[in-house]
């Protein structure tokens, strides 16, 4: 039975046409980018290759190009960073509740300093209201941080709404779009953000690898401390090999051409559910402002990872959890008020631009299968 990979939102292979651009810094191009000297040469002029290709993506220039370790890097960098940079200025974050963990997290720890967090609720299709932004607005906030993408429903945020309130106030807006670069379009100055986040291992890029996108004239307090790599803002020898890996990924990003076939077979895929399944199937997420790769869907009343544990050689992710016989709801199906019956069925399909139109079909023909034969699925 042949392996069908439908999870490219939890990560992605490398990219034939990525990995052939970094094959020769694995033997060449050795030398320390900062050393000044001939065997570095080549290794810088590589690195700022690269990050001219993440600007040109972006829409930037290529100093505001900072490389990290990955997404999750990056969003510390820009809340954190803006935190200890403007402290004498205010101490109050505006996220929201369905944020990524790489958010959450570093909110919570800046919290324990003294920070004061405002978690925004997100309606039934996991959308932010933008006046619930501008109402939680304080003489106090320096910060709003709002993902452009759902990595779980593919809910896309109403950013460019959020970004122009936060330039009204003159508040500082950072999105993590390590979901939606490579799917659409994120040019930030269209989004209206002063700091934007990238993760290389969700475009096709190695893990290990990610960038934050830095307006000019933004200044940030560095996460890691040391020489002045990365103009100041992020110590440590810096990786030719992985930044080439990132440069190649965002310039065969450009093209998005490709995500229409996509969101057309994505729909494709979700009408020959309902047909299957009826009432007994539910879409998590918003019908529309979704990416267009990401199809979130609940078979109502049975658990998600049972599902996907019988449909062998698919890989897809569940939206609920199983600890000791009790299943839970991910935090962001349950702040959605998704009900616990029709969550913990939730299964998400993430696909790429190769992905056939015979791979869907097998899934949805093991899926039939195993509704066929499992007596438990529906449950009255």
């Amino acid at each position: 039975m042949t392996n069908i990979y439908l999870d490219y939102n939890a990560s992605t292979p490398i990219d034939p046409a990525v990995a052939a651009a970094m094959r020769p810094f694995l033997d060449e191009a050795f030398g320390n980018p900062s050393s000044g000297h001939w065997a570095s040469t080549p290794a810088k002029a590589a690195l700022e290759d690269a990050r001219g290709q993440v600007a040109e993506l972006l829409g930037c220039a290529p100093d505001e190009i900072v490389f990290t370790s990955g997404g999750s890097e990056a969003n510390n960098l820009a809340l954190k960073g803006t935190f200890f940079s403007l402290r004498d200025k205010g101490d109050h974050i505006i996220t929201s509740v369905a944020e990524h963990p790489a958010v959450l997290a570093p909110c919570r720890f800046l919290e324990r300093l003294g920070a004061r967090v405002t978690y925004l609720p997100v309606d039934g299709t996991g959308r932010v209201d933008p006046e619930a932004v501008r109402r939680a607005i304080t003489p106090r906030t320096v910060l709003i941080s709002i993902m452009h993408a759902n990595n779980e429903v593919g809910t896309i945020q109403p950013t460019e709404e959020i970004g122009a309130i936060a330039r009204e106030h003159g508040i500082r807006f950072h999105t993590d779009a390590a979901q939606s670069v490579g799917k659409i379009p994120t040019g930030v100055d269209s989004l209206g953000v002063d700091l934007l986040s990238i993760a290389g291992h969700k475009l096709y890029a190695p893990k290990g690898i990610g960038a934050l996108y830095v307006r000019r004239g933004v200044e940030l307090e560095p996460l890691i401390h040391g020489a002045a790599h990365e103009r100041g803002r992020r110590a440590g020898t810096e990786s030719a090999l992985l930044a080439v890996g990132l440069g190649t990924a965002c310039s065969l990003a450009m093209d998005l051409e490709p995500m229409a076939r996509v969101r057309a077979l994505r729909d494709r895929f979700w009408q020959a559910l309902r047909e299957d399944f009826g009432d007994d199937i539910v879409l998590n997420g918003h019908p529309e402002h979704r990416l267009p790769n990401t199809l979130n869907v609940s078979f109502v009343g049975v658990i998600g990872a049972e599902i996907l544990a019988g449909l062998e050689g698919v890989a897809g992710s569940t939206g609920s959890a199983c600890h000791a016989g009790r299943v839970e709801l991910s935090p962001v199906l349950a702040a959605m008020g998704v009900p616990e019956r029709v969550g913990m069925g939730a299964v998400r399909f993430s696909l790429r631009r190769s992905t056939t139109d015979a791979d869907i079909d097998a899934v949805v023909g093991r899926l039939r299968s195993r509704h066929g034969a499992d007596a438990g699925w529906r449950h009255g």
